[in-house]
């Protein structure tokens, strides 16, 4: 068969975009998977405003390489994190912060926090669908099929999508998406319980802790994911004992124990696991602010 020259100008045109479109894609995925994995360093960084005023700048780059690679599990998980994160320890504290001088301004930062936590809610179930297609419809079945290296998208999609339904308490169909979560949050436990040195029990805390023994709460429960959380840490994270002072210690109007946990949480060597620093930094300060307050939140 004889081709045109125009012909075989055209096949080289079509063969060099698509080796072109591949390579591109190839940079992308390589350049993304090192974004993603840059998370270690800012983990263990000693200036929480610095991480703050850098995250937006990394998180909207993060998100230009997923319109470019949208099924890049790296980005999504970043993206699941990293909004996630953002959204607690600082447009969620900044409004709890200024809710007694400013209940507007609080309102409006509740608001955006709750936006930030279905973002990353949405990133973290993309990224659970490329592994469990249909797993909303049979969660237990589908989950149960993901493996271990699954365990930090299902355990930061659970940590946002939890955030946001527990600060839209008014928001209804938000509220029936909890079964859900915690199903994220229990195959998450059984597959790595020991993950970020036993992070999901903080999860465990709140879900235990914060609701009615009419709703299936337990206090004793929520005790024991404290103790677990401890022992998995041997002590060095902060965030499972403020956790417990703030959701189980003001409900049962339990004093003592509020400060004490909370002084446990301050006197941490934030410096002994540097890969928990940042983390413990932001609990540490949130663990003052709650001390500040403890005559408004304890009735004599």
């Amino acid at each position: 068969m004889v081709f045109s020259s125009r012909a075989l100008l055209l096949a080289a045109a079509v063969a060099l975009l698509a080796c072109s479109c591949s390579l591109r894609q190839v940079a992308v995925n390589r350049v993304g998977s090192a974004v993603a994995g840059g998370g270690a360093s800012w983990a263990s960084d000693d200036d929480p405003e610095l991480v703050r005023d850098a995250a937006p700048f990394a998180l909207k780059t993060i998100e230009s390489l997923l319109d470019e690679a949208p099924d890049n599990e790296d980005l999504l998980l970043a993206a699941t994190r990293g909004f996630a994160q953002y959204s607690f320890a600082w447009v969620e504290q900044d409004a709890d912060a200024i809710e007694s001088e400013d209940l507007q301004k609080a309102l409006l930062l509740r608001d955006r926090a709750r936006k930030l936590y279905l973002r990353a809610a949405r990133y973290g179930q993309r990224a659970i669908e490329l592994r469990a297609p249909g797993w909303r419809s049979n969660p237990e079945e589908a989950l149960g099929k993901l493996q271990r290296d699954q365990v930090p998208v299902l355990y930061w999609t659970a940590l946002a999508w939890g955030g946001a339904i527990s600060i839209s308490k008014d928001n209804s169909d938000l509220s029936a998406d909890l079964g859900l979560v915690e199903q994220l949050a229990k195959r998450a436990m059984e597959l790595d319980e020991t993950y970020e040195l036993g992070a999901i029990h903080d999860f465990y805390i709140v879900y235990e802790g914060g609701r009615p023994a009419s709703a299936g709460g337990s206090i004793e429960r929520a005790r024991q994911h404290l103790e677990r959380a401890r022992e998995l840490s041997s002590g060095h994270r902060a965030g499972p004992l403020v956790t417990f002072a703030e959701t189980v210690s003001v409900s049962t109007q339990d004093r003592a124990e509020f400060l004490r946990l909370l002084e446990t949480a301050i006197a941490i060597d934030v410096d002994a696991v540097p890969e928990q620093r940042l983390a413990n930094l932001i609990y540490q300060r949130r663990a003052r602010w709650l001390v500040a307050r403890v005559d408004e939140l304890f009735v004599e």
